[in-house]
């Protein structure tokens, strides 16, 4: 079990990768460029996360935090190319759409806010 995260962001990227982990171990061998994907930019969103949380430049924050959306647009479709070759199920597909688009949603507000204590 993963340690909770106060910082929801972190948390659902956090608990993404370890689904990630859980999910995504049958994958076929021809395929498996695109496990190694998922989980390589899901800890590059981790990384970003952390990295815009402790800094102060605010202009720095607002970049990484649109380098997390990219990644996470990025990563929507690597499970939807799974699903879509029936790597995995429509029940796992629905779980990871459902925890991609909780980071999304939790990003865009962070993202949000940050734009306005910048322009204040």
């Amino acid at each position: 079990m993963v340690k909770k995260e106060k910082f929801v962001v972190i948390d659902g990227i956090r608990k993404l990768i370890v689904n990630i982990d859980k999910y995504l171990v049958n994958f076929p061998k021809k395929e498996i460029e695109i496990k190694q994907q998922i989980s390589i930019v899901s800890k590059e969103m981790l990384l970003y996360a952390y990295e815009a949380n402790s800094s102060e430049n605010k202009e720095k924050r607002i970049d990484l935090q649109e380098k997390i959306i990219a990644r996470l647009k990025y990563v929507d479709f690597l499970i939807n190319l799974c699903y879509e070759k029936q790597i995995i199920n429509g029940k796992r597909y629905l779980k990871f759409g459902e925890s991609l688009d909780y980071i999304l949603k939790y990003t865009n507000g962070w993202k949000k806010s940050t734009e306005t204590q910048k322009n204040n």
